[in-house]
């Protein structure tokens, strides 16, 4: 009973594992595919600031108006160009000073104070924020104030190299987290995010991982607000140690900023470190060069020093494993050179197996023809040794058939083999590598090949068995027989009960001639079995189909 119970435990640890890499898998293809939007995504947002700056050009709008439809630009670049966020708050610092609005002064001041600190312009933030009076600010802005201290000295904390100095901050972060906490709703979003903040901070994780829940199902994705919610989720579940989930809400982050035409994004760039620690090398070269020109086009000084520590470990890995993919196309092609001329000798065998065939063939016409004038009191034995004969020409005529598209495949992929041969050679010639290993790369070749292999088989084992598809149907139940698409000669269920007609009859041997796992071989197998007139001797039964000869 126990060592049932631990097996039970042991197959349900393995189940859940396979769930979880999938899910991966599905949301790393979601991801690229998003990936290669992001042109898309863009021009959704290049649009609402085209519409933005248009509004402005207009000559009735005063400058209350103007300092408004700024501040809408500045929200719409803060994420997404950190020149032009910068350009847009000066222009709004110096309209506030020009309509001599204190109010506005203080609201531009903390933008760039919060502004400056994102990008890791710590002093000159503080600087700023030193301007300001705090006792002449309304709540909203003292809110507004309290999360830009909260910020800077938090990131200080992490940044700063003196254990001294970041003690300090982190104090200084917690006081005007306190601040922060007395004078906000308890159910408003900033409240919820700093707490979830201090609970992780704290370690206390099961809190944690309540509220960021709580926040998670009220945020949709593709916003600032549902990124940054599940790139705090994978914060948690790797303090956790959790690492598939930590990934899923890294790779979720990751589309939502994408979605949202964020530039300034961490998600992508720590879910490529980790990806290259898993020794996916090609997916974390992708990553992080997307990320890179993300942060090329914010210009954000924080984020190029974050990528100048991770992408350089990155890039050296995906040379080394474009070098050794290299070594590896120079021992394949020597590999093909043998299989060519192992080719070329299977060749001469097969001619050399068909001369001694049609000998055999020749000296059983001659028997033949001498039974044939046998005394007509050997008439029963006639007839039956007839009955052998046409066996025999079956058989002959299987043989014929596919012996002669054998050959015609052989001489092809030679041809094939050959050609590839040259190509690589003229384009390693041409120093063409990495067009070289792109070709290579590629699954279209393979794809093609499988399909035309199945073309082949179909229209072989047809040309033998015409009636194979009627005779088949005609074992199964009304209403339960295999209907064929529009231009099918086969599909998977007959291909492989055609190839246990012509005797192969195991399930890893058919499942590896279709490309297909021995799972969804047995499964097809059972599927067709279940829908027979008699299960029991169904496949006996297909066997007794017979060829026509032509």
């Amino acid at each position: 009973m126990i060592r049932f119970l631990y097996t039970s435990i042991f197959l349900l640890c393995i189940s859940s594992g396979l769930m979880a890499n999938s899910e991966i898998d599905t949301l790393l293809v979601k991801l690229e595919q998003v990936m290669s939007k992001r042109d898309s995504f863009d021009i959704i947002r290049q649009n609402r600031l085209l519409n933005l700056k248009e509004l402005l050009t207009k000559n009735d709008i005063g400058d209350d108006q103007k300092f408004y439809l700024q501040n809408q630009l500045i929200e719409e670049y803060r994420t997404y160009n950190f020149d032009s966020t910068l350009n847009y708050i000066n222009k709004n610092l110096s309209l506030a000073k020009k309509i001599n609005k204190p109010t506005l002064i203080n609201e531009s001041n903390l933008e760039m104070a919060r502004l400056l600190a994102s990008s890791g312009r710590y002093l000159e933030a503080l600087d700023v924020l030193k301007l300001i009076d705090k006792s002449l600010l309304d709540k909203n802005l003292l809110i507004d104030y309290y999360n830009d201290l909260l910020k800077l000295y938090s990131d200080l904390s992490i940044y700063s190299p003196s254990t001294d100095n970041a003690n300090s901050y982190s104090l200084k972060s917690a006081a005007y987290t306190d601040s922060l906490l007395r004078i906000l709703d308890e159910k408003s979003e900033p409240y919820l995010s700093l707490m979830e903040k201090r609970y992780r901070d704290s370690r206390d994780l099961d809190k944690c991982e309540q509220i960021n829940s709580q926040r998670l199902s009220g945020a949709k994705i593709g916003t600032p607000l549902y990124s940054m919610i599940t790139f705090e989720r994978s914060l948690l579940f790797g303090l956790k140690k959790e690492p598939e989930k930590e990934k899923k809400y890294l790779i979720l982050s990751a589309i939502s900023d994408i979605m949202a035409s964020v530039k300034d994004n961490a998600s992508l760039t720590i879910l490529a470190l980790i990806l290259h620690g898993e020794k996916d090398i090609d997916r974390a070269h992708k990553y992080i060069k997307f990320s890179f020109e993300d942060a090329s086009f914010y210009n954000s000084k924080l984020r190029f020093i974050e990528l100048s520590n991770i992408m350089p470990l990155i890039t050296e890995a995906y040379q080394l494993k474009s070098e050794q993919q290299s070594m590896k196309l120079k021992r394949y092609l020597i590999i093909i050179s043998l299989l060519s001329l192992v080719l070329t000798l299977a060749f001469l065998y097969i001619v050399n197996q068909m001369k001694k065939l049609a000998k055999t063939r020749n000296d059983l016409q001659t028997v033949n023809s001498r039974l044939n004038q046998l005394n007509t009191n050997l008439s029963e034995a006639n007839t039956n040794l007839h009955n052998l004969n046409v066996e025999l020409s079956e058989t002959n005529h299987v043989k014929e058939h596919y012996i002669g598209n054998f050959l015609t495949i052989c001489s092809d992929y030679i041809d094939k083999i050959d050609d590839i041969r040259r190509n690589v050679n003229k384009q390693i010639l041409a120093g063409k590598v990495e067009e070289l290993l792109k070709t290579t790369k590629s699954r279209k070749l393979i794809d093609d090949e499988v399909k035309a292999f199945y073309e082949n088989f179909d229209s072989v084992f047809l040309h033998i068995y015409p009636n194979f598809v009627e005779k088949l149907n005609s074992l199964l139940e009304e209403g339960e027989q295999i209907e064929l698409k529009k231009d099918e000669m086969l599909n998977t269920e007959l291909r492989i009960f055609a190839l246990i007609r012509l005797g192969i009859s195991d399930s890893s041997r058919i499942a590896k001639l279709l490309r297909y796992s021995v799972n969804t071989i047995y499964n097809y197998r059972v599927k067709v079995k279940n829908k027979a007139l008699s299960r029991d001797d169904f496949e006996d039964q297909v066997m007794k189909i017979g060829a026509i000869l032509r």
